[in-house]
């Protein structure tokens, strides 16, 4: 394992802006995470890879409250996700969420859906707000389209619009959820274009994803998931050419 996935001293838990501990969640009796641990530092890009049903995307929403864990804990950004008392509106100011599927409101221009958190859940001054959206549409390379509406965007813009809607709410962690997926593949690399420079600005990104060479790229570590277990992880270059478990051999034999 690396050293990532190691408990930290308590001194230097202040570089840790994830951490996970025995994480465990079931649904209908069937126990998609079985303890699933991780640490991630400031400004780190962790991938999270493996096959379907293995509890990426289940494990991602945990930390973000989005689903409730049955156990273990889960402090993301100084708050603890595993307190049900947990303020979910705070939390999700720090800890942006992008998802496979985009969730635009198709009545609402590019520039509308990327204002509407700030001026409707964080109440905003609009003029501050509009200046920043702006700022953040040239920032996503979608300048110009600023008043189309989302069904005029190909899939790639749209997912694009969407990271600029998570960033409106400058959060310290961004969680990409198979963002790539539903995209056809000549857009899929203007979205992970967007990825790749927020990770060189430093923002701290968790995804789970099936982009091996972009993981290869773009990741400082990457947890292999099997079973509802962190079988593996490690840099990529190390994972990539030494996996140690033969679950991880079998998979990346599969995907490369």
């Amino acid at each position: 394992m690396s050293t990532h996935s190691v408990a930290a001293p308590a001194s230097a838990s202040d570089d840790f802006i994830i951490q996970c501990r025995d994480v465990r969640k079931s649904f209908k009796g069937v126990e998609v995470l079985k303890g699933m641990s991780l640490d991630v530092r400031k400004g780190d890009v962790v991938c999270i890879i493996g096959p379907s049903g293995s509890g990426k995307s289940t494990f991602l929403r945990c930390l973000n409250g989005l689903v409730p864990v049955d156990g273990g804990t889960v402090v993301a950004a100084g708050h603890a996700v595993h307190d049900p008392g947990v303020d979910k509106l705070a939390l999700r100011r720090r800890v942006g969420m992008v998802f496979q599927q985009y969730n635009l409101f198709p009545h609402r221009t590019v520039l509308q859906n990327v204002m509407m958190a700030p001026v409707h859940v964080l109440r905003q001054k609009r003029a501050e707000v509009e200046r920043r959206a702006r700022a953040l549409i040239r920032k996503v390379r979608l300048h110009g389209k600023e008043d189309a509406y989302p069904g005029e965007l190909s899939g790639g813009q749209q997912q694009r619009v969407a990271i600029a809607r998570s960033l409106a709410m400058n959060p310290d962690v961004m969680l990409f959820d198979e963002v790539t997926a539903a995209l056809d593949p000549e857009t899929v690399g203007e979205v992970l274009v967007t990825i790749k420079e927020l990770a060189a600005e430093g923002m701290t990104c968790i995804l789970v994803t099936h982009e091996m060479g972009f993981a290869r790229e773009v990741a400082d570590c990457i947890y292999f998931t099997d079973g509802g277990l962190i079988v593996e992880s490690g840099p990529p270059a190390a994972f990539f050419s030494q996996p140690k478990d033969p679950r991880t051999r079998a998979f990346l034999e599969r995907v490369l």
